[in-house]
């Protein structure tokens, strides 16, 4: 259901439309009124009767994905995909097998739509980090979740609780209103239930001094109780477009604002920046009452769906702003939340998560980036609609993991994120790929992960401990770095690593093994790191003069590694001329596989690597 407040608005129909062709008028006409479970049925019959086309399985797939139907969905995004060849369908695709939990096919599409369209920031993200969803699991659990009494059989999203310990949310529990098509669900309702202090909530009741004949909801109230914004149609105003070619009129979501007298809510009005031409919805309000934020689909944002705010003064208000590309991506963000102390709260279904919409949090006073607020919140299915009583310590949120919108409560618990940065401690650049195990205060290992491309590593550990840190990566001397104990959040260890240094004997210098890849003569980022520790040695010893013998594995024919060899020579020379080496100071030479390290028959792929080396031999001291 939450879906009415992300994408498209209403309808209304006034006649007959035109259809794609004449076997898909009925279908059409539905899907053109969001009515997309009767129109994915008529588009059935049409495969039944042997009438299916890319037309008519693309009309499925986006008919489904609409829905959230993930398992029909991807079964048609499954035919049309590699038919269409078009980015944003392998990106549904991708969205759609990960709420399905089928994360490894869900990356090949992701690698086709990245391929498509290399410079969204979407496949920047998944390019830079293929392996997020293992960190994700690694996080610190930040709140413990259990369902609310006041979610019902139909859709419920949208809980805040006020300072007057009221609960307002969305519910499309009344049957007496009109079924909308889009979910086949009653029109979404304002209810109020009351919050104990034991933590129980009241039955709910209907705000009907609010609710109307269309979508109602979800709401925002000043911190001191008195002002309500909240989300409904714009066929109140009597404002739609009319589509003459298909004879339907389209609303869109408008912003209203109401004051509460007594124990019912008044003076209900529109907000000035509403558009015929765009919806705003979704409200929050800032604690001070002075910035209401609100999604919205309105020229000037990132994609689909951004977030926005506007100055408030009285009933006056300012420029609605983007909130720019650190919390807008090029999908969806929306549900916007913002607590007492500043933080962020929104749901993305465009940034790196679990599967379906994901909550996420960044806090709008220190700025920093954007965090994944993680599991038992997020889960593969859409999750969404967080709100946080900072005051009450209190969280509500809503997720369709049980097969339908339910509203859950969330209380926050003590978690810490360690971030561990890898680096160099003498260049002070990022290591990839160092080894880390995270040790508790018994000398337990209780974790461990390797860095990613940015030296960092992040792990969900316990408050008020202590922990050490186990870091080691080839070419570096062993580390162990410490985190004090923590009142929670996020803190960040640096784990600097000291380059192992060249020995230099009589007859050569010796450096850490430089590896190549199989079949392949260029240096690799752990290569150059060595040779640039040889830079250093011939710098300070400027009569030095070195002989570089190249060596191949055993795989391949004498001649093809003797040739192979010599190219990798030649690259270990170049690279070291390239950084102000006189030429006549360094050559090299290929020796093929003629001179193993590890001398085998069927030999393993460490022995093979060890066999693929460079050796750097002293002509000249």
């Amino acid at each position: 259901m939450k879906k009415l407040y992300i994408t498209l608005s209403f309808v209304i129909v006034s006649g007959v439309l035109c259809a794609q062709n004449k076997d898909t008028k009925v279908a059409d006409k539905l899907f053109d009124k969001y009515e997309y479970v009767d129109a994915a049925n008529e588009y059935l019959k049409l495969v039944e009767k042997g009438k299916s086309d890319l037309y008519v399985e693309t009309q499925l797939a986006e008919s489904y994905y609409n829905v959230f139907n993930t398992k029909e969905a991807s079964k048609w995004y499954a035919k049309i995909a590699d038919q269409k060849n078009d980015a944003e369908t392998y990106f549904k695709y991708a969205q759609m097998l990960k709420a399905e939990g089928k994360y490894t096919e869900a990356d090949k599409q992701m690698e086709k739509f990245a391929a498509l369209a290399p410079k969204d920031q979407r496949a920047i993200a998944f390019k830079n980090n293929p392996n997020y969803l293992n960190r994700l699991k690694q996080q610190a659990q930040l709140f413990d979740i259990t369902p609310s009494t006041i979610s019902s059989d139909k859709s419920d999203f949208g809980a805040v609780l006020t300072s007057a310990n009221e609960v307002y949310f969305s519910s499309a529990r009344n049957e007496s209103r009109k079924t909308n098509g889009w979910s086949d669900e009653p029109y979404l309702d304002i209810y109020k239930a009351i919050y104990n202090e034991n933590g129980t909530l009241s039955e709910p009741t209907a705000v009907s001094e609010i609710n109307t004949k269309w979508h109602d909801g979800p709401v925002a109230v000043t911190a001191d109780g008195n002002t309500m914004y909240y989300a409904s149609e714009s066929f109140n105003e009597g404002d739609f477009e009319k589509n003459k070619e298909k004879k339907l009129k389209y609303g869109k979501i408008y912003l209203y604002k109401a004051t509460k007298e007594g124990d019912k809510w008044s003076n209900s009005r529109a907000l000035p920046f509403n558009s015929k031409a765009y919806s705003v919805r979704n409200p929050a309000i800032s604690k001070d009452g002075k910035t209401l934020y609100f999604s919205s689909d309105m020229p000037g944002g990132q994609g689909g769906e951004d977030l926005w705010k506007v100055s408030v003064d009285g009933d006056s208000y300012g420029t609605p702003e983007n909130l720019g590309t650190t919390v807008n991506t090029e999908g969806d963000e929306s549900f916007p939340f913002v607590t007492d102390n500043n933080v962020l709260y929104f749901a993305s279904n465009a940034r790196q998560g679990f599967g379906g919409f994901d909550v996420y949090k960044y806090d709008l006073s220190k700025g920093g980036d954007v965090t994944n607020i993680g599991a038992p919140v997020n889960t593969e299915k859409d999750d969404f609609s967080f709100s946080f009583n900072t005051q009450k310590k209190v969280a509500f949120f809503s997720s369709n993991r049980a097969g339908v919108d339910n509203i859950y409560l969330a209380t926050p618990i003590c978690g810490v994120n360690a971030l561990v940065a890898v680096k160099d401690a003498k260049t002070g650049m990022p290591i990839e790929g160092a080894f880390i195990s995270v040790v508790d205060e018994k000398g337990k290992v209780v974790n461990s992960d390797n860095s990613a491309a940015n030296g960092n590593a992040t792990f969900g550990l316990n408050c008020e401990k202590e922990y050490g840190f186990q870091v080691s990566k080839q070419g570096y001397e062993n580390g162990v770095f410490t985190m004090a104990k923590s009142e929670g959040g996020n803190v960040t260890v640096e784990a600097n690593l000291e380059p192992i240094k060249p020995i230099i004997t009589e007859k050569e210098v010796i450096l850490q093994p430089i590896f190549f890849e199989f079949n392949r003569s260029n240096i690799t980022p752990q290569g150059a790191s060595e040779l640039d520790k040889l830079v250093e040695v011939m710098n300070e010893h400027p009569e030095m003069v070195i002989f570089v013998k190249s060596h191949t594995d055993s795989r391949g024919s004498d001649r093809y590694n003797l040739n192979l060899s010599e190219r990798r020579a030649k690259s270990t020379v170049q690279y070291v001329i390239s950084k102000g080496i006189a030429k006549e100071r360094i050559s090299g030479q290929g020796f093929g596989e003629s001179e193993p390290k590890v001398p085998c028959d069927s030999c393993t792929e460490e022995q093979h690597a060890e066999n693929r080396r460079s050796e750097f031999l002293i002509v000249k001291k």
